[in-house]
């Protein structure tokens, strides 16, 4: 059915194929540990400002790529919304080589607060080294620094790399920009609309499709374990839930299950999915063992329970259900038994999907004309509402639990696009996509 995809290097070992060799130890000074660090809270921060020249060639062949890693780095720390990336026009020191510490006094004098060097050098056996240096400006000295190997149709990875090296090492968080998205890519009129299955880089760049169009695709869902995905697909006779292998383009089929099915979702460890299945007017949670392909009733009651989303620990699971009137979120032990409400709002909530640090969960909330995406603490406390508008919806958490994507329509003749957002509620942005574009989700990262 669907066309086979170039395998990709999936972790980090695979891609840089001679391993990262650190290069810090060549000139880090003995002396007093530094201090430039970027302390993250729920209040306003100010981002930190931050230079990244371009990446010195080390052969005359290797400008370009030089250039466009710097490039991915900056637009990758300045989405994020933590970093102010300085324009390159203010600069005074032009870097040429990356083994000299720089002359701090001129990063000082343009307000910088970290500076990034790097090169990249086609080796002779046609693999692509790349290097990079982490300075703290204030303290003159060096932060962190690594190097790399990888095909040179990598280069993209190895910037998404070197951008979360950067951001853990400012920020003390794990970084989120060598991961991917799938979702639904939307073509045609409104009455005709096209849906494919789609997989970008979390920048929105390398799209590629993974299915064709002919069927209807719907809530793609990434294991959090393998990079596999798990979605719903409405051709001919009953919707079908399918496993797909990004690594080998190789898809089977879940199940076949009578009546409606939906949302289906992994748990942590890869190995079983949880999703609702419709039976009369009511559906009910189930849980599928993908080896045995053992099916085991989670929930059963006269409402309808759906959208169902492990904690990352996998001792629980929060679902969407309208057992007390109107669509509520529930929290129960992933095995069953009892389900305690935890959203009280006015209005509904739907589509609760737990963080993968373990310390929210987000939803959809509707009520008075608007859909807002927000979040809460899986006791129900703390609930805050990030944006609003005409339609939000369906949250998916970046891996490292600080950013969220959705989707939003706003209605018409219009279609659907990508959005972010901290979990502060602050650095709305949108997320570039060949078309219109629905029900993203995130892979975990990578590495």
């Amino acid at each position: 059915m669907s066309s086979r995809l170039p395998a990709l290097p999936l972790s980090r070992r695979q891609a840089l194929l001679g391993g990262a060799g650190s290069a810090a130890a060549l000139l880090l000074p003995g002396g007093a540990q530094a201090q430039t660090r970027l302390q993250i809270t729920e209040g306003n921060v100010a981002p930190m400002p931050i230079a990244i020249p371009n990446f010195v060639a080390g052969t005359p062949a290797d400008n370009e790529v030089g250039l466009g890693v710097a490039q991915v780095i900056t637009n990758n720390l300045k989405r994020s919304g933590l970093f102010a990336p300085i324009d390159q026009a203010a600069f005074i020191e032009r870097i040429s080589n990356i083994d000299t510490p720089p002359q701090f006094q001129s990063w000082k004098t343009i307000n910088a607060q970290a500076l990034v060097t790097g090169r990249m050098t086609k080796q002779g056996d046609g693999r692509l080294k790349a290097e990079f240096r982490l300075w703290d400006v204030a303290a003159g000295q060096q932060l962190t620094g690594q190097q790399y190997f990888t095909s040179p149709e990598y280069w993209r990875r190895i910037a998404h790399i070197i951008s979360d090296q950067i951001y853990e090492r400012l920020t003390g968080e794990k970084g989120y920009f060598d991961s991917r998205v799938v979702f639904i890519d939307e073509t045609g009129s409104k009455e005709r609309r096209v849906k494919r299955l789609a997989l970008m880089d979390q920048d929105g760049a390398n799209v590629r499709y993974l299915t064709r169009g002919a069927d209807l695709v719907l809530t793609p869902r990434f294991s959090p374990s393998t990079q596999e995905i798990t979605y719903m697909e409405f051709g001919q006779g009953d919707p079908r839930v399918y496993l797909f292998n990004i690594e080998t383009g190789q898809r089977e089929i879940v199940g076949n299950f009578p009546g409606m099915s939906f949302s289906p979702r992994f748990s942590p460890d890869g190995q079983r999915v949880i999703m609702s299945l419709q039976q009369g007017g009511n559906s009910n949670l189930f849980v599928m063992d993908l080896r045995s392909k053992s099916t085991t009733r989670l929930t059963d009651t006269p409402a309808i329970d759906t959208s169902p989303s492990y904690a990352p620990d996998g001792s629980k699971i929060c679902f969407e259900s309208d057992r007390g009137g109107k669509p509520q979120i529930y929290v129960m032990p992933a095995g069953g038994g009892g389900a305690q409400r935890i959203s009280f709002g006015e209005g509904s909530y739907s589509t609760p999907v737990w963080s993968p640090r373990g310390d929210y969960i987000a939803f959809t909330k509707q009520g008075g004309g608007q859909f807002s995406i927000g979040i809460m603490k899986p006791d129900g406390s703390g609930e805050r509402l990030l944006t609003s508008g005409y339609h939000n919806e369906g949250p998916t958490f970046a891996p490292n639990g600080r950013v969220l994507m959705f989707f939003r329509d706003p209605g018409g003749n219009g279609g659907p696009s990508l959005f972010t957002v901290d979990i502060s509620g602050r650095n709305e942005q949108k997320v570039p996509t060949p078309g219109f574009a629905s029900d993203p989700a995130w892979s975990p990262l990578l590495s």
